[in-house]
């Protein structure tokens, strides 16, 4: 399988999803359908978010995996960042509750960090999509 395109290689204007296909049963649903904000983004980026996410946010660990420079490493978390927030803008969404104080959770026992390694590993062979990474981190 091929990655979805998100941009129009004639006018390079934004595509949507029109058409989704159950690839077992064959059902078929039509309408307009956005894509998340992340598969918006250029290849390049999804590829270094997810390298940023499986080093756990440390850019020198980020740095090393790709192998570019720290400074390297910041002007593109940069960018992705003002991409993100551009997207946000064009597209508003209702905005999230007010959220509660946090307090320090406690360590996370052996068996949460071998769930999140697993959930990592499994968005790394993108067997799942980052939004369903987060969500499935978040239940542990």
């Amino acid at each position: 399988m091929y990655p979805v395109p998100t941009e129009c290689p004639v006018c390079h204007d934004d595509l949507h999803i029109s058409q989704l296909i159950c690839r077992t049963c064959g059902t078929e649903i039509r309408g307009d359908f956005v894509m998340d904000r992340l598969s918006q983004l250029i290849p390049e980026q999804r590829y270094f978010v997810e390298v940023f996410l499986l080093c756990e946010g440390k850019l020198n660990c980020v740095q090393d995996e790709l192998g570019i420079s720290y400074p390297t490493v910041r002007n593109r978390l940069d960018e992705i960042i003002r991409a993100l927030k551009r997207e946000r803008t064009a597209a508003p969404v209702a905005p999230a509750p007010a959220a509660e104080p946090v307090t320090p959770a406690p360590p996370a026992p052996a068996v949460d960090l071998a769930q999140r390694q697993e959930i990592l590993e499994r968005l790394a062979r993108q067997e799942i999509g980052l939004e369903e990474a987060l969500q499935l981190l978040e239940e542990i």
